[in-house]
């Protein structure tokens, strides 16, 4: 299911050109949003962020 789940993240990452630093270990991941431009959260982190919930959300 992690995998299946990172996909489908990394698929939306590649869209909105923003890539997500994650670790994947058995079936648990952890994914870390920031963009470094402006040193902190922007749009583009929030936008990936709600998609993520929303993927999340239909797997439980």
């Amino acid at each position: 299911m992690a995998f299946g789940f990172m996909t489908r993240v990394a698929l939306q990452a590649e869209k909105l050109d923003h890539h997500p630093e994650w670790f994947n270990v058995y079936s648990k991941v952890h994914i870390i949003l920031s963009t470094h431009e402006c040193a902190g959260l922007s749009e583009r982190d929030i936008n990936l962020a709600s998609f993520i919930e929303q993927v999340a959300a239909s797997l439980s």
